[in-house]
């Protein structure tokens, strides 16, 4: 698999991880209905997901992934 779908791969993971917890803390939590609560989960999910990318780097491709609760970007391996 290469680099690129692997990334792919971790933004989806990690998107729908997020997405299902936000969901059922909306539905379980607040008072809202029809499609406001995947609308607001989505965009949460998208706030609080790290995001991964595929960059070539020193004739190699690494993965490296930035997330709003780590400071700077951190190489994944």
């Amino acid at each position: 698999m290469s680099k690129k779908n692997k990334a792919l791969l971790y933004n989806f993971l990690g998107f729908t991880f997020f997405y299902f917890i936000v969901y059922f803390l909306i539905v379980s939590f607040t008072h809202m209905t029809g499609y406001m609560v995947p609308v607001t989960s989505a965009v949460a999910s998208t706030i609080l997901s790290p995001k991964f990318q595929a960059v070539r780097f020193q004739g190699g491709e690494k993965i490296f992934m930035k997330w709003l609760f780590i400071k700077g970007v951190k190489e994944v391996k």
